[in-house]
């Protein structure tokens, strides 16, 4: 068998897949307008945030239509012209999935772990596109753990698949709001985990806090 020996250095498909989380109205959905040329798979109603803008997007309100956006990403010339995948957000597209194994699934946990596979193939199946810059969107989940600190991380239904989706992807960041010491807000992606709140960034080109700009980070990363 011949080996093909290959280099850790970037080359080639140098794209970037990042998983942002944070709290209802943080403006996950806002920072979709940060990325390069985006379309939006969207499974939530609440795109008003970004209305003054001009960013096509699919609707997504059941599995088929999931799948057929999947396949449309991936075969149709109409969207080779985007350079970022938004999908907003793999929390809802979660709970879409579920819906559909609960409807064929009498057993309650069968059903939930046919949708963590489902979810997992469907995030790993946009995360390998070619090509495309792939930002999933995620709500916030709160939990304590045995000393009652509070815990943040991406919220996904069924505790399998939140512990699963940060090994997805090179990018996990905390989307966080908080004020300064004038009583502004200020608005940050958290890029390493403090023990509180999970987050990552494998580059290593990233600083604890980022400005909420997907397109400059996205720079950062792959070196320009």
């Amino acid at each position: 068998m011949a080996i093909n020996l290959r280099s850790t250095s970037i080359g080639g498909d140098t794209t970037v897949k990042i998983v942002v989380y944070g709290q209802s109205g943080s403006g996950k959905t806002t920072l979709i307008k940060t990325l390069p040329s985006p379309v939006i798979i969207s499974a939530e109603a609440g795109l008003l945030s970004i209305s003054d803008s001009d960013i096509p997007y699919v609707d997504v309100s059941d599995y088929s239509s999931l799948m057929e956006a999947y396949q449309w990403v991936i075969g149709s010339s109409e969207a080779s012209q985007f350079e970022s995948i938004a999908i907003d957000s793999i929390s809802e597209i979660a709970e879409v999935v579920l819906s559909h194994e609960k409807r064929i699934n009498k057993d309650g946990r069968a059903a939930y772990g046919e949708m963590a596979t489902q979810v997992m193939e469907i995030m790993r199946s946009f995360r390998d596109i070619k090509g495309k810059h792939i930002y999933f969107s995620a709500k916030c989940e709160k939990s304590t753990d045995e000393t009652g600190r509070m815990l943040y991380a991406p919220s996904m239904p069924g505790t399998k698949l939140s512990q699963q989706i940060p090994y997805l992807v090179d990018e996990v960041m905390a989307l966080r709001v908080e004020r300064d010491a004038e009583g502004v807000i200020q608005r940050g992606l958290m890029t390493e985990s403090d023990g509180l709140w999970q987050a990552k960034d494998r580059s290593g080109k990233l600083t604890c806090w980022m400005p909420p700009d997907l397109g400059a980070i996205i720079s950062k990363i792959r070196g320009a």
